[in-house]
């Protein structure tokens, strides 16, 4: 079967998520079938921003370039568009209940929680130092590949 399109959500669109996003594409790169893969904020106000610096770095080192991502704003559209709408923690998820039009395709998860089966939240790296983002990544990569082998 082939992965699901997927758009990982977080607060502002610039840490978790594009690390989120860009671990999955780097994942599922030889897959014959590319799935739709984005990412989004509950907030706006990072839109057509690059990820934060450190999230470049971090992925950077891994081979992973995200850099020419651009923030952008959960759209009730998206809810139609992937097949999971996947939130990085709690808080996200209960945002997303709010905003998900009430026929929406998609499925709704906890990232952790389709990942790994727990109600874990990814950690927002913010206003940490670099050794945050890379625990982040380390979660974040574990978990993308979990969901990849779900769907080999």
């Amino acid at each position: 079967m082939p992965a699901p399109s997927i758009l990982f959500v977080c607060l502002g669109n610039i840490c978790r998520s594009p690390l989120a996003e860009g671990i999955y594409r780097h994942l599922t790169e030889a897959a014959s079938e590319k799935p739709l893969i984005a990412s989004a904020g509950i907030g706006g106000w990072h839109v057509g921003n690059p990820p934060d610096r450190r999230s470049i770095k971090v992925a950077a080192a891994k081979g992973i370039d995200i850099a020419r991502q651009r923030a952008q704003q959960v759209r009730p559209a998206d809810f139609f568009d992937f097949d999971l709408v996947v939130a990085m923690d709690k808080s996200n998820l209960a945002r997303l209940q709010t905003l998900m039009p009430p026929s929406a395709t998609a499925r709704l998860h906890l990232f952790s929680e389709l990942a790994f089966g727990t109600l874990q939240d990814v950690p927002d790296p913010y206003h940490g130092d670099l050794a945050d983002f890379e625990a982040v990544y380390s979660m974040l990569f574990s978990g993308c590949s979990a969901v990849v082998a779900k769907f080999e």
